[in-house]
């Protein structure tokens, strides 16, 4: 027998901004079928009317787009599957709803809201299933004829799946094992609603991963107690031989406490949870994102691969093709994964490190440009050279490096204080007359003359150093005083160390 191609898919619901839990999902997705040479299908599961979010499907789609992962077919990059949206599937659907009740394994049912809110408050822990469902408005407790005529004087009704008690379902799950559970469990799940003449997520789960030839199911944990449906589902359609394989994922919890990982730990922590910063059509609220804050997509996707996942060696930073090659998704956690945000900040700084200084200094230049600095990118380049060990971020280069471009207008009070002894006017003087008969301008040039000049002097190089840094940098702080001093130049250096003499005294 020919083995199949792997086939998955990611289908979100276009109910808001993309969790940051499912993006974790969706790469998962793509390194299993990138690893088995597989195909990744992108749907748009929107059957819940009611929920539906003017942008949402533009916003998931501009998010994969900057994390840089790819679909091979599916809403917006076609394919022979089609329609991928689950709203223009209507006709599809309603084949094999009709198919289920003509076998006799779904029926019509016409309870109302009200009558099932009443059910419920009469039956503690109410449930519709074998139990109960002899005592509701349904077809199966009202006559054919009269469930003919209720439908076609367009009486309201949904469609159920009769699910018989008694059996034992196994879902083969290829991170926890086979899990067992009982029908008796179950209630009849609804599959249809006439109202909007669209079937549930349950439904149209199922046709959808059928006809799309789905090899395998990759989905959060919280998907894990419809399972057994959806694997009854398979068994009701005949179609246990294409029936794909599960893998529930771990879920992520909150960096602190117990329970999911929610948009108000991001808000109390000051982390995002959304890929990209997410306007709230409704509400007009502004929810902040991985990609606003300043994450590189690359260091997101490192960072959530190892949320669940374990490599079992100890690389950390994975390129997106060595991702690739060692995922394994029998290696995946059964138990819930802790949000690290600061891993992910830690990330972030490493891939800094690991870009080259020009990748950086062309993303620091616009900074740069918008703080009325009129630069060269080369000059950019090199503080980027010299601070971007120091920075967690690109934006947070500016109010690190900004003395770097600007003189200081005023000195720190608290270093002045500390590093500005009542000789260092005398000793500044000196230094700037030294700095100034030096032709070789480079680091190397003013270390081999200031040095001995220090030593002929018998001072103490921490005040002359701890002084001059302060003259060039209005604080303490920076890289090397000479690296500092040779991208400043002999006549720049000169005129802040004549403004620190004049105004410190």
């Amino acid at each position: 027998m020919k083995e199949r191609e792997v086939r998955v898919r990611f289908a979100p619901s276009p109910t808001g901004p993309l969790h940051i839990g499912g993006v974790r999902t969706a790469l998962y997705n793509y390194l299993f079928a990138r690893q088995h040479g597989g195909k990744l299908i992108f749907r748009i599961e929107d059957t819940d009317s009611h929920r539906f979010v003017p942008g949402a499907e533009e916003y998931i789609l501009e998010s994969f787009k900057w994390l840089g992962i790819k679909f091979d077919e599916g809403v917006s990059f076609g394919g022979d599957c089609g329609p991928y949206r689950q709203s223009e599937r209507r006709d599809i659907y309603k084949k094999y709803v009709r198919q289920l009740l003509d076998a006799g394994k779904a029926y019509y049912a016409f309870d109302t809201p009200e009558e099932l809110h009443k059910k419920r408050d009469e039956v503690k822990n109410f449930q519709y299933d074998a139990h109960t469902r002899l005592q509701m408005r349904n077809s199966l407790t009202i006559p054919a004829e009269e469930v003919q005529k209720m439908i076609a004087d367009g009486e309201q009704y949904t469609v159920r799946f009769m699910i018989e008690p008694g059996q034992e379902i196994t879902v083969h799950d290829l991170i926890r094992g086979d899990v067992t559970v009982k029908s008796d469990i179950l209630d009849d799940k609804v599959l249809y609603k006439s109202s909007d003449e669209l079937p549930t997520y349950h439904l149209a789960n199922i046709v959808d991963d059928h006809l799309m030839g789905i090899t395998h199911v990759i989905r959060g944990e919280e998907w894990l107690p419809s399972a057994p449906l959806h694997v009854l589902l398979y068994k009701a359609f005949g179609w246990e031989d294409t029936m794909p394989q599960f893998a529930h994922l771990p879920l992520l919890l909150k960096p602190e406490g117990k329970g999911k990982l929610s948009k108000r730990d991001g808000d109390r922590l000051g982390f995002p949870v959304f890929p990209l910063e997410w306007h709230d059509p409704k509400s007009g609220e502004v929810s902040s994102g991985y990609r606003e804050s300043g994450y590189f997509p690359e260091a997101v996707v490192n960072f959530l691969a190892l949320l669940g996942w374990n490599p079992g060696t100890e690389q950390e930073v994975f390129s997106l093709d060595e991702l690739v090659k060692a995922f394994d998704i029998t290696k995946c956690s059964k138990s819930g994964a802790k949000f690290d945000y600061k891993k992910g900040i830690w990330f972030n700084h490493e891939y800094i490190l690991r870009k080259s200084d020009d990748e950086i200094a062309r993303l620091f230049a616009p900074i740069v440009a918008n703080n009325g600095v009129d630069t060269s990118l080369d000059r950019v380049r090199q503080v980027v050279h010299m601070m971007k060990d120091r920075v967690d971020f690109v934006k947070e280069l500016w109010p690190l490096c900004s003395f770097f471009f600007i003189a200081p207008t005023s000195y720190d009070e608290k270093t002045v204080k500390k590093r500005w002894k009542e000789y260092s006017k005398e000793q500044m003087t000196e230094l700037a007359n030294v700095l100034n008969g030096i032709d070789d301008f480079s680091v190397e040039g003013q270390e081999k003359v200031v040095m001995k000049w220090v030593e002929d002097k018998g001072y103490k190089l921490g005040d002359v150093m701890n002084a001059f840094r302060l003259a060039l940098v209005g604080i303490g702080k920076g890289p090397g005083m000479f690296d500092i001093s040779a991208f400043l130049g002999k006549e720049e250096t000169l005129s802040r160390l004549k403004k620190a003499i004049d105004v410190l005294g």
